[in-house]
């Protein structure tokens, strides 16, 4: 497959075409009440789901982004009728059976669908695929998710050595069983085995053989499956799942809005004076970054919660004077880790995050990348192999690569709104999961000074 180092970025993407970005703190107090994207975690669930479905399933809130147009991208490659109405798309699901046997599927930087499309292809009667993606995504793990494929009966064969994109996908079915995999490296491994699982011809067992990464995406996961008419049992801690054989069925869904993205935004009031209501992420969120909000009122924000909105204002000492001294496990929202990172240098002691290992192993090493970048600005960060803690000072302007990786340069923003002259390079990375990032960015506020290449 000759597509080795073709662009990740879609027709959906932002400002592609930008080499940088210069950030400039906001004139006047922040006081914005803004509507967040669709979540890209429910999007590509949902669009597989839909798209595995018998009949017409009609999805709304869908994110538009690098991820989700790529998998649309190889659902429309493998014959299924998929139409997008800005953030709402139609889908004529195959029950299972994929109208075009052969063909190749370019899956973009989407990590997500790596892991969710080997299993539907699986499953499927007949077919033949070749699976590959950009360069950052053929060094990202699947080969624990293509093992216990192999093990409930699929054939998948990488073209390298390891088990690494890319990879040729021949279909025949799955058998079903018992299948042990490991949760630590990535919870998308197990939603990759759940979504196939209803299209195996015996029931489907997974049992965890360790601790479970983020398992509030698992139960993202279930959740779907089981709008779509799958019958999903589990045990407390998901240590056991088990799935009976039986089609999914299309129906309409609105899907929830990004809490991921939210964060972003929330996390503003930290470092500009001033409050942010973000009105479609609350409480009632099935995500786990939703919780973020938990963090940053340990870190001295102000914060309003309901179940369908969450609310953030500037500390009473004042913005950019953070309480330290904490120490953070944030496992279960890590997308965030970075985001802690950023607003660190502006607390009054050390911010340590613990139990982020597999972060390293993202769109980029996102720990090394951290301290790079801080380092940059001339703030200290102990690096671990798990954690890192970062250490009180203020940051100095400088020029931050985010190294491809939308979460390191949606993070360094947050230090843009309060350093003034902060660069972004590469900002187009953002558009794996919020291509408007720096158009929301300038609509509450923050100075956004576009370069264009």
């Amino acid at each position: 497959m000759s597509r080795a180092g073709r662009s990740s970025r879609s027709p959906w993407a932002g400002p592609t075409e930008a080499e940088a970005v210069t950030l400039h703190p906001p004139s006047r107090p922040l006081d914005a009440e803004i509507a967040v994207p669709g979540s890209k975690s429910f999007t590509n669930r949902a669009l597989l789901i839909a798209a595995l479905a018998r009949g017409r399933s009609v999805l709304t809130g869908v994110l538009r982004s690098d991820d989700s147009y790529w998998l649309i991208d190889a659902l429309r490659r493998l014959g299924v009728f998929v139409t997008v109405d800005r953030d709402t798309v139609t889908v004529d699901g195959c029950g299972g059976v994929w109208p075009k046997t052969s063909g190749q599927l370019f899956l973009g930087s989407a990590g997500t669908s790596a892991r969710f499309l080997p299993g539907a292809l699986a499953a499927a009667p007949k077919g033949a695929w070749l699976v590959d993606g950009s360069d950052q995504l053929r060094g990202r793990p699947v080969a624990p998710l293509l093992k216990a494929l192999r093990e409930l009966g699929a054939d998948i064969r990488p073209l390298n050595d390891d088990d690494s994109l890319p990879f040729e996908v021949r279909a025949g079915g799955l058998k079903g069983g018992t299948v042990s995999i490991s949760g630590k490296v990535s919870s998308q491994f197990i939603s990759g085995l759940l979504i196939a699982a209803p299209y195996a011809s015996e029931p489907v067992t997974i049992k965890l053989i360790d601790d479970l990464v983020q398992p509030a995406y698992i139960g993202i996961t279930i959740a779907l499956m089981r709008e779509f008419g799958a019958d999903v049992q589990h045990e407390a801690g998901y240590r056991e799942i088990h799935v009976k054989p039986g089609a999914y069925q299309g129906k309409t869904y609105t899907l929830e809005a990004d809490a991921s993205s939210a964060c972003y935004l929330l996390a503003l009031p930290a470092v500009a004076p001033g409050r942010v209501r973000v009105t479609n992420v609350g409480t009632a969120s099935l995500q786990p970054d939703a919780a973020f909000v938990d963090v940053l009122e340990a870190m001295g924000l102000i914060v309003h919660r309901s179940a369908h909105s969450l609310a953030t204002e500037s500390p009473p000492q004042g913005a950019g004077r953070l309480v330290g001294d904490h120490t953070f496990d944030m496992k279960p929202m890590s997308d965030q880790a970075l985001t802690v990172g950023a607003l660190a240098p502006f607390a009054s002691g050390p911010i340590t995050v613990t139990n982020v290992g597999h972060i390293r192993k993202h769109e980029s090493d996102r720990i090394a990348a951290l301290r790079q970048n801080l380092a940059r600005m001339g703030v200290r960060v102990d690096e671990r192999e798990d954690a890192f803690t970062v250490y009180p000072k203020a940051p100095q302007a400088a020029a931050i690569d985010p190294y491809d990786d939308h979460r390191n340069a949606m993070a360094f923003t947050l230090i843009g709104a309060r350093v003034p002259g902060v660069k972004i390079l590469d900002p187009g990375c953002v558009s794996k999961t919020f291509p408007t990032f720096f158009d929301v960015m300038q609509q509450v506020g923050v100075g956004v000074t576009f370069h264009w290449k």
